[in-house]
């Protein structure tokens, strides 16, 4: 629900920026509930920009969609020959070099990518069906809260493709290599209570009281010392790419700025 205090910083194809006046907390909105927040080219490079107009008092972002579905994924629009207007069709894709179809594909996951700043803590906030490209927004966030009724579904091997807007790495290392890829091989829809029980949502609450929910998670996340959770975030998001040395290492000199900066001694 967008707070009428507020005003857009963006408003453009399905997606809404705003912050909030204590200028701590920004709404990200997909706003396109007629069509379910499919997504498109246009969207994603809306998304993209939305990372890049985030004013730098934001601590927490939240990524929330209007209607009673999150995302259902790609327009499927995208799977007619002509595809969107103005843009590549899948099959034009296919018909370039394998140089060119990296960077086209590089351009749209950038949209997926800003979620994963160490100076924000990012939130999804989801409802209804989070399917396909809608699944791997949400795992692009840092923490997911859900309403009961949410149903997860990586659905892109039904249509001969993968997952490539970069959710393959956060499901894996939330449920686990087997169960990630039983749930993209099958493609079947995973509910809420098998998220929480897995690790893919951090909570799931009755849709009334989901954004009761969300504010007291953003509340509780706001509480610490900014530069203590930046560097905590640090320090976890890379735990699983280092050995216990390097992360004893990551450990200390994290602890060594904390202590200067709380002794006056920062830079």
């Amino acid at each position: 629900m967008s707070d009428p205090t507020t005003a857009a910083l963006l408003d453009r194809d399905g997606v809404r920026l705003t912050v909030h006046p204590d200028g701590a907390v920004a709404t990200v909105t997909l706003c396109n509930a007629g069509k379910r927040n499919a997504q498109s080219p246009a969207l994603w490079r809306a998304l993209a920009e939305a990372g890049r107009l985030l004013p730098g008092s934001v601590r927490v972002a939240l990524l929330r969609a209007e209607g009673v579905s999150f995302s259902a994924g790609l327009d499927r629009q995208a799977f007619t020959p002509e595809g969107f207007a103005g843009e590549p069709s899948f099959v034009d894709m296919a018909r370039g070099t394998e140089a060119e179809l990296d960077a086209v594909i590089a351009g749209y996951q950038e949209a997926f990518t800003w979620w994963r700043r160490t100076d924000l803590i990012t939130v999804a906030v989801v409802q209804g069906h989070a399917i396909g490209a809608g699944f791997q927004l949400a795992l692009s966030c840092d923490l997911r809260v859900c309403a009961d009724d949410v149903q997860f579904a990586m659905r892109e091997t039904s249509l001969g493709l993968v997952p490539d807007l970069t959710g393959t790495r956060p499901l894996v290392a939330l449920v686990g290599y087997a169960r990630a890829l039983e749930i993209c091989a099958t493609g079947r829809f995973v509910h809420a209570d098998e998220a929480v029980r897995t690790g893919l949502a951090n909570l799931a609450v009755p849709a009334a009281e989901l954004d009761a929910a969300v504010q007291d998670l953003t509340a509780a996340l706001l509480a610490p010392a900014r530069d203590a959770v930046v560097e905590l975030k640090g320090l976890l998001s890379g735990a699983a790419d280092r050995d216990l040395d390097d992360q004893r290492a990551a450990e200390r000199a994290a602890q060594g700025r904390r202590l200067r900066d709380l002794a006056g001694l920062g830079d």
